[in-house]
């Protein structure tokens, strides 16, 4: 058997690198702080304070000058910057204001001179007088004149109105600069009934329109049960309103009873036209209209138009 080679023997230490002797090493300085406690005052340098020169005298050294300078260069670039990134924002919002100035002037300019003499009422008309007399309405008026359009007082038109009894309704139109116009809706007279003062005549409401010592020859006579306060009186309105107008100019008196007995009279023949109660009276008066045309009045003595799906002619 073979004995294994005996092992190489360890290598020799090496010395330490950078190993100095004590005796080779730099003497130890002391700390600047123990210098100086060592020194006497007056040895000591004094210290220089930082002022708003320092910097200047050709030295490298920083002063508050310059660092005033440069926040002042860097508040600058900010302020471009902002700038530079909000200018579509700050076009936008100009557009708007003035817009919105525009929009202010405009209105304020307008009611300022829809409130002044510049729209003021210079012309009152009066539109829709037949039986009225159109030229009193506009006298009684007079007092809009020189007031502006927007001014103008509605419970006063009524007030000067009201002295009418043919006006049933009325519409108040400004027209600019300066007109203003009264629409009115004259009552439709039914005719009239004996009073105390003579013949008043009044519509299919009652309201007495007028009074005269004589019958108007223009307008029907009433004969109505009750006055005008009666059912009869109201059906008897609602009757003569329903008629054509060719068939209402040849009515010559209206009687009634009660509300089923309405009758009328046509003037010239003394025609009788037995109508009943105010229903179908749209309907009835179509029915009479074609009869007269077949049959005329002067030769005919009564329509009976009471029952309007058979027609009764004597």
């Amino acid at each position: 058997m073979r004995r294994p080679s005996p092992l190489p023997p360890p290598p020799p230490a090496a010395e330490p690198r950078g190993r100095v002797d004590l005796d080779e090493t730099a003497p130890i300085e002391p700390l600047w702080f123990e210098e100086a406690a060592t020194r006497r005052p007056d040895e000591i340098a004094p210290v220089v304070p930082l002022t708003a020169d320092a910097g200047t005298g050709g030295d490298d050294r920083i002063g508050v000058r310059d660092v005033w300078a440069a926040a002042r260069a860097r508040r600058r670039t900010l302020r471009a910057e902002v700038r530079r990134f909000t200018v579509r924002q700050r076009r936008r919002r100009m557009v708007w204001l003035t817009v919105g100035v525009a929009l202010a002037a405009l209105i304020l300019g307008t009611l300022g001179a829809a409130y002044s003499p510049l729209f003021a009422v210079q012309k009152v008309s009066v539109v829709g007088a037949s039986t009225l007399d159109a030229a009193a309405v506009e006298t009684a008026l007079a007092d809009q004149i020189g007031t502006p359009l927007p001014l103008v007082d509605s419970s006063e038109v009524k007030a000067a109105l009201v002295a009418f009894p043919l006006v049933e309704s009325y519409a108040i139109e400004a027209r600019p600069p300066h007109e203003l116009i009264i629409r009115i809706v004259e009552r439709t007279p039914i005719g009239s009934v004996p009073s105390a003062a003579g013949w008043t005549l009044v519509d299919a409401a009652g309201v007495a329109l007028s009074t005269t010592p004589e019958p108007p020859a223009d307008h029907p006579t009433l004969e109505i049960a009750g006055g005008v306060g009666s059912k009869a009186f109201t059906a008897a309105g609602t009757v003569f309103r329903a008629l054509p107008d060719d068939i209402r100019a040849q009515v010559t008196g209206i009687s009634a009873t009660t509300a089923n007995d309405v009758t009328l009279t046509l003037g010239g023949t003394g025609t009788t036209v037995v109508w009943g109660n105010a229903d179908d009276s749209a309907r009835k008066a179509i029915v009479l209209a074609q009869t007269m045309i077949s049959l005329p009045p002067s030769a005919v003595g009564t329509y009976d138009v009471s029952s309007p799906a058979a027609v009764v002619v004597r």
